[in-house]
């Protein structure tokens, strides 16, 4: 793999001890069957709840317990995904993950490799694991308050010229700043976490498609809706009948 490439597909291992290291992220998540793994020295299992993520650089060693596993693998650049740098080894997958991994699966089996569709919700996926795991970049202050804002006005336009005041910065700047740290402009990270949060609602809330489209900054549903298509390959309907 390219290491400015993403990449998200189902793989099983043999029974045979193999140890290397890699320049990106690797995530591994269990479908069936577990991998005996080994990060940086550290030991765990990926199976059942248990997931591992390998920070990129980092010696790993693996292997199948048995013939019969598989398991989602996704190989993320470290320059898209800073943060997964400060997370954990092997993570606890809770229901939300775990519904999420099915779908992602499903998705796999049904569609090419490599759709504009996989990789956002790779993204989110991405996303949702640093917002349970936890850690901060050591992000300079004035991007900090930047996204800080975004986050939470997410239903607002994004007036650059009032981000960068916040920000202390030029609006050149402070793209220039933000997508060294997020690896994405102030604008495309505002639509990726528009989308996480519309995602999100749909799949645990109760909330209507049209009630959802305006919390995520959409006034019209047939845009919200465009969108949301064009980002995760289903309509937000779909995720919505998931839960009913």
């Amino acid at each position: 793999m390219s290491s400015s490439s993403l990449l998200i597909d189902l793989r099983s291992y043999d029974r045979e001890t193999r140890r290397h290291h890699h320049d990106y992220h690797q995530l591994v998540l269990p479908l069936a069957g577990t991998l005996e793994t080994s990060i940086a020295g550290r030991e765990g299992r990926v199976g059942g709840t248990g997931a591992a993520l390998i920070a990129a650089g980092r010696d790993h060693a693996f292997a199948a317990t048995s013939e019969d596993n598989r398991f989602l693998v996704a190989d993320i650049p470290a320059a898209l995904a800073p943060e997964l740098e400060l997370l954990p080894a092997f993570i606890l997958l809770d229901a939300a993950l775990g519904h999420y991994t099915a779908f992602l699966k499903s998705e796999l089996e049904q569609s090419r490799p490599g759709s504009h569709a996989q990789r956002q919700m790779l993204l989110l996926l991405v996303q949702l694991l640093i917002e349970r795991c936890g850690g901060e970049l050591q992000v300079d202050r004035r991007v900090q308050a930047a996204r800080a804002w975004i986050d939470g006005h997410l239903e607002q336009p994004l007036p650059l010229a009032e981000l960068a005041a916040i920000s202390h910065l030029s609006q050149r700047r402070l793209s220039e700043l933000f997508k060294n740290c997020y690896g994405m402009t102030p604008l495309q990270y505002q639509l990726e976490r528009r989308m996480q949060l519309a995602w999100t609602l749909l799949e645990n809330g109760n909330l209507s498609v049209q009630r959802v489209a305006e919390r995520t900054g959409y006034n019209n549903l047939a845009a919200f809706s465009d969108r949301f298509r064009r980002h995760f390959g289903k309509s937000p309907r779909y995720f919505r009948n998931l839960k009913e």
